[in-house]
């Protein structure tokens, strides 16, 4: 009960811990889309190429699309080799829409598997409208056999549900759903021989994720006898541990190839499935990784033993937590092998537990692989098993033991980023040394390259695959000899990268602080180099993985720039630096210069100095300082000479003496620029040179711009001159008085409005009343209350004698005898206040009192007029008083 409760607890409140601290290194070079060569390849009308399947013998690049398959070249995947097209019919696309899916999106076909099947065939599958189907594809026609095979299965019907495959001597081992709704999940192998698949049943799969599968042959020289496993990578709902939501937990799941089902229990179904949880935590800082988002298990030569490599993340991802956790193979071996059983048990009367089996193990052990002990025991497959041990094994799936990673702890962690591919790659430097080089795909489009070394973990660079920034989705690696590339894909498309951009570091020093295991510094041609390019390799390169340049002798070609500053001007005196972990330090006369101090400012890409006066002139130097295993290696990166000169004034207007020209980055630019004045004098015109240059040699590398400027030179500059050399200056008077006389221009437009609708009282209306003179007169504003109001005001005894009749005595409604002005009714000793009433257009007091619903022309008042018009509003108990007071109107 405590394992438990600690496991909730770190799951839910891990993350909150600490979260202060910053997880995980920086990527050294961040290159952007536009700063390195990709090469694209997508089609218009078309998308989610989010399945590759590489054939590194024929050079070629499977790519299943949304109803479209590609084979494209794999040295250069912009050539299209082939393409089919892969359409769902009209019939099924409307059957499809009619279950409420989507006609435009979901309703089509989605390639999600690209088996290689043999040399002329791939086993493909695609979702079909919900109707997953597979077929045959001939890869010398490149068309479809005709099968239509059912996919159930092997390929999801939602395009959007995961799913996982691999081909093991032409048999799909697949994980995904087996109905429409993608609420039975299943592990199952399709053969015409020996179909198999897991039980439905919660023990075995809870609301699987799968992510990954492939297999891992056994040793042929073992004397074990034991039989190839085919591995399954997913997150699943826990059952062993109770929370208030669901816990997801990582799996590694079990099967082996000769499984065959036993004869009378588990008929056609595994009896070596078993699954046990993957570890990926840091136990000092709280943090469990619990959701596995894809797998790459490295299998080499020089490895004695395969490694998993597994990227995970939180479930509660608020911070942004990303992991890359590494097992040895023969520690998941161990626990499925050893390992001690999970069972479920009741407690309470109510919930179901899975606690620890101590029991008696069957003999054979459950799940097994059938090797050479168990053929000993006459045991030849697992038709032969007891029923004890394969009831043994349907009840009992879950491993209590835990896969733990290599080192017990995550092999990087980054913040801020979520990684959703990992391929990895086994590299030989020039020392000998093998490094594994982990290739890492975001969900911003970006790719992590990172190796570790000496317990530690260096991020060489990050590159931007997609201008777009949309995630990637699948990640292939091509290690041939000679040839290394990266395949991404994505919604939109598919990029190939190469591993390494080595020819983008221009000097010794850059190369080998970079500790990219495949590029080196090759001293006679002074320039970076892939080593895997090369022919043969020589002791001469340079190549450090610690990171130690002192053996770099760059000699750098000073071509230091000049600049004259008028005094009193600003400077900008640029220098970029490319490096994430270097820190640029200015120097003025060879000291350190106190950019503290508010004369400077430093910028991200420059120094800008202002006030510029004679005790500025000097050299300024741009200088990188990166610092290595408590070494600090630095390299100048600019250069510049400031100088101050007199200027002599003139009546002759400016010259230009030279324009920069365009190009690309590394052609140097320079322009010049002169200054005018008046003296009575000289007549001559004196030059003042301002130049912007860059510098072209190699040793210093990075893009080196310097600007120069002076208020009184800025009114003067010619067209010619770029904008961007000379100090900008500014007035806002004219900004501001534009801004003044457009509110109050626009305060004049809606005073006027409010004014014209009579929404202003007092002398506005008088106003409009002037201002409307002589045109079609309005209707009053108070016409129906003012109409109602005389009508009301007439004498009752009046309005009896002209009549003829007596006077009706009022109707006795309950209510407190008052003025009744909604029903025209009006006191007899009001007859006088009538009369003056007549000879007023609006003169007059009217009181209301009412209560439930009772309507009057005060109501209908309140309704047609503003607020403002309504002198005073008064509450009484139970009742509304509505004084309304109103005079003198036009």
């Amino acid at each position: 009960m405590l394992k438990m409760a600690l496991c909730a607890y770190y799951a839910v409140w891990g993350l909150l811990l600490e979260v202060a601290v910053a997880f995980g290194p920086v990527p050294r070079i961040t290159w952007e889309h536009k700063e390195v060569q990709l090469i694209h390849f997508n089609e218009s009308k078309v998308s989610n190429y989010s399945t590759l399947l590489l054939s590194e013998d024929k050079n070629v690049l499977y790519v299943g699309a949304r109803e479209v398959i590609f084979a494209l070249n794999a040295v250069n995947i912009a050539e299209k080799q082939h393409e089919l097209h892969w359409k769902v019919t009209e019939d099924k696309r409307t059957k499809c829409a009619v279950k409420g899916k989507s006609e435009q999106t979901e309703c089509r076909n989605y390639v999600r598997v690209l088996q290689q099947l043999n040399d002329t065939f791939l086993y493909v599958c695609g979702t079909n409208a919900f109707q997953p189907t597979c077929d045959y594809l001939n890869l010398i026609s490149f068309e479809l056999g005709g099968k239509n095979e059912d996919g159930k299965g092997r390929c999801p019907f939602d395009p959007a549900q995961s799913y996982t495959s691999v081909m093991v001597d032409e048999e799909l081992y697949s994980g995904t759903s087996y109905n429409f709704l993608g609420s039975e999940p299943i592990i199952s192998r399709h053969s015409h021989q020996s179909p198999l698949r897991t039980e439905y049943a919660i023990p075995w799969l809870n609301e699987p994720n799968f992510v990954f599968a492939d297999v891992i042959r056994a040793d042929p020289n073992s004397a074990d006898g034991e039989d190839d496993k085919i591995y399954f990578f997913f997150t699943e709902v826990s059952v062993e541990y109770e929370f208030v939501g669901k816990l997801m937990i990582p799996r590694i799941a079990r099967v082996c190839k000769r499984d065959q089902g036993g004869l009378r229990t588990l008929q056609k179904k595994w009896t070596s499935f078993l699954k046990a949880r993957l570890i990926c935590t840091i136990p000092d800082k709280n943090l469990i990784f619990n959701v596995i988002n894809d797998v790459f298990i490295l299998k080499s030569p020089t490895l004695k033993e395969p490694v998993i490599y597994g990227v995970f993340t939180p479930q509660l991802n608020n911070v942004g937590l990303s992991a890359v956790c590494a097992y040895n193979l023969s520690t998941v071996e161990e626990v499925f092998s050893k390992g001690k059983y999970m069972q479920s048990a009741t407690v309470e009367q109510s919930h179901t537990k899975w606690v620890r089996y101590n029991g008696e193990i069957p003999n054979p052990r459950p799940g097994a692989c059938i090797n050479n002990e168990a053929r000993a025991s006459n045991y030849m497959s697992s038709l032969n098993l007891p029923d004890k041990t394969l009831q043994f094994v349907k009840d009992h799936p879950l491993m209590d033991d835990s896969v733990t990673p290599m080192g017990d702890r995550p092999r990087l962690v980054k913040r801020d980023v979520k990684y959703t591919q990992i391929v990895v790659d086994r590299v030989r430097v020039l020392n000998g040394t093998i490094y594994d080089v982990m290739f890492i795909g975001t969900d911003r489009g970006a790719l992590h390259k990172a190796i570790s070394y000496e317990n530690g973990m260096h991020i060489i660079e990050e590159t931007q695959l997609f201008p777009n920034f949309e995630p990637v989705q699948t990640l292939v690696l091509s290690s041939k000899t000679g040839r290394r590339y990266l395949f991404a894909g994505s919604n939109s498309g598919v990029v190939q990268s190469p591993v390494a951009f080595c020819d983008k570091y221009t000097t010794c020093v850059d190369c080998v602080l970079a500790r990219d295991p495949y590029c080196a510094w090759k001293p006679l041609e002074a320039s970076c180099i892939d080593i895997f390019k090369e022919g043969e390799m020589e002791r001469s390169w340079i190549q450090n993985i610690g990171g130690d340049a002192s053996s770099c002798s760059d000699k750098v070609r000073e071509n230091p720039l000049q600049h004259t500053f008028k005094h009193g001007s600003t400077a900008e005196l640029k220098c970029s630096q490319k490096s994430n972990l270097a820190q640029v330090v200015w120097k003025f006369k060879d000291d350190v210069l106190r950019v503290e101090s508010p004369k400077y400012r430093l910028l991200e890409k420059a120094l800008l100095i202002f006030n510029l006066s004679e005790g500025d002139s000097g050299v300024y130097q741009c200088l990188s300082e990166e610092k290595v295993k408590n070494k600090k290696f630095s390299q100048v990166l600019a250069k510049h000479v400031l100088e101050l000169k007199k200027m002599q004034h003139t009546t002759v207007g400016p010259t230009v003496t030279a324009a920069p020209t365009e190009g690309n980055s590394d052609v140097p630019k320079v322009s010049a620029v002169s200054t005018e004045g008046s003296t009575a004098h000289i007549s001559t015109t004196h030059m003042v040179p301002v130049t912007t240059a860059r510098i072209l040699s190699k040793p210093i590398g990075p893009v080196l711009t310097s600007v120069a400027s002076s208020t009184e030179l800025f009114n003067s500059i010619p067209d010619a001159v770029p904008e961007k050399t000379m100090f900008l200056k500014s007035n806002d008077n004219f900004l501001l008085m534009f801004l003044f006389l457009f509110f109050f221009i626009l305060f004049l437009c809606l005073l006027s409005y409010n004014c014209y609708k009579g929404y202003l009282p007092g002398q506005c209306l008088k106003f409009r009343s002037v201002m409307l003179l002589g045109k079609k007169k309005t209707k009053s504003d108070f016409s129906d209350c003012e109409q109602s109001v005389k009508e009301t005001l007439v004498e009752q005894g009046s309005v009896s004698h002209q009549s003829g009749e007596q006077p009706k005595p009022a109707h006795d409604t309950g209510y407190e005898t008052e003025p009744d002005c909604g029903n025209s009714q009006l006191q007899a000793g009001d007859s006088q206040a009538s009369r003056e009433a007549r000879d007023k257009p609006f003169d007059v007091k009217c009181e209301l009192k009412f209560r439930n619903n009772s309507a009057s022309f005060c109501d209908k008042y309140l309704q047609r007029h503003p607020f403002w018009m309504i002198p005073s509003l008064s509450y009484a108990t139970g009742d509304l008083k509505l004084e309304l007071l109103k005079q003198s109107v036009l």
